[in-house]
């Protein structure tokens, strides 16, 4: 027998042992499975170095969190303006990007986050990192590429608390954003659902693209003010010029990448939802969002995830559509409790990730951790 008809019998083999979906799933990802073995070989060969692993772990940090986080504030955005060009959006979520910690970096001496990495647990910059905590938002990567709404702050912050407390903060802000963004959905949607019926019909009024630029603006500022502290946890809490140069700009182009792929992957996490393509419908889930994000930012500096508070949002919003079916747009109870289901489960598995990684790296808080949830 040749070696080519020898080749040739292994793979048959392996195909018949294999099933099919493996060999489509690594066709399809095979460039990004690639992509995970350099980010992981880097993060292994610069963590001993601190002033080289806090840019690596940033830069990870950077590509994670916009792959993900930001999807929840400027999905609908993009779901809901998917006939103009990618540039254009680019350049006016960008520009309000770099308006918004420019703003930060100059009021707080060097503090891109709005003081959010202030807060108990989070205020001194590493003075140097292990291997998890560089690695952490290549597990990131890993979740949103299945499309999970994994929560960036849980997953990042967690890896640099100081105590099982500082953990269990950020937690009970982020359920209680849960709760309060699906009950206030939920009303929101039901009072308006008459209006909707009567008015909101047929083409939009063009208008309504004003409205929602404005809105997804101001949404995109208040996210920024909250989300920002889960990247600059890496990089010293008062930067120069030049580390915020490098920090806003590495950002700014990330964000153009998003947009040249129209949110990739996880944008299914918003499109999947009942008519949020209509741009009505975009402009009134932004602006609720916006105000939400707004009051818990002014409640206290602990740093929250909006991923919690998204998913409660797009869960409400489900739940009232349902029953009083707007527009006809509504799905049966049964699919809306599956995608809520799903969503939450997906949030679940990664705060479950983020607490064996808080464990891993500092596993004196294993006990603290553990009598903080149980007490």
């Amino acid at each position: 027998m040749s070696d080519s008809d020898a080749s040739a019998e292994s793979v048959s083999l392996l195909e018949r042992l294999i099933p099919d979906s493996f060999y489509t799933v690594f066709r399809e990802e095979r460039t990004f499975l690639a992509l995970l073995g350099v980010f992981f070989f880097v993060a292994g060969v610069s963590f001993p170095n601190a002033e080289i692993a806090k840019w690596v772990g940033f830069a990870l940090a950077g590509y994670s969190a916009i792959a993900n986080d930001s999807i929840q504030t400027i999905g609908t955005f993009i779901a809901s303006n998917e006939d103009k060009k990618w540039w254009v959006l680019w350049l006016f979520i960008g520009g309000i990007f770099l308006a918004t910690v420019s703003y930060s970096w100059y009021a707080y001496d060097g503090d891109v986050s709005y003081q959010r990495l202030a807060s108990k647990g989070f205020s001194e910059a590493p003075a140097s990192f292990t291997f998890l905590q560089i690695a952490a938002p290549i597990f990131l990567l890993m979740l949103t590429r299945m499309r999970m709404p994994v929560s960036t702050t849980f997953l990042l912050l967690s890896c640099f608390a100081a105590d099982a407390s500082a953990i269990g903060s950020v937690l009970e802000k982020s359920l209680s954003g849960y709760l309060v963004a699906f009950v206030a959905s939920i009303i929101v949607w039901i009072v308006l659902s008459g209006v909707i019926k009567k008015f909101i019909k047929g083409k939009p009024h063009p208008m309504w693209t004003g409205f929602q630029w404005l809105t997804s603006g101001s949404l995109w500022a208040v996210w920024i003010m909250q989300d920002a502290a889960n990247i600059a946890v890496y990089l010293p809490r008062s930067m120069t010029f030049n580390q915020f140069a490098v920090f806003a700009l590495y950002i700014f182009f990330g964000l153009g990448i998003l947009f040249y792929l129209r949110g990739d992957k996880i944008q299914k996490v918003v499109t999947e939802k009942s008519d949020v393509r209509d741009i009505r419908s975009a402009t009134i889930i932004d602006f609720v969002y916006a105000i939400i994000l707004y009051y818990f930012k002014i409640k206290s500096q602990i740093p929250m995830s909006t991923t919690w508070v998204f998913i409660g949002l797009l869960a409400g919003r489900e739940i009232a559509m349902t029953f009083t079916d707007a527009r006809g747009k509504g799905k049966p109870l049964k699919k809306s409790l599956k995608l809520i289901g799903k969503d939450v489960g997906y949030a679940l598995i990664g705060l479950a990730v983020s607490i064996a990684l808080a464990v891993a790296i500092n596993p004196e808080i294993d006990d603290e951790i553990l009598n903080y949830f149980l007490g």
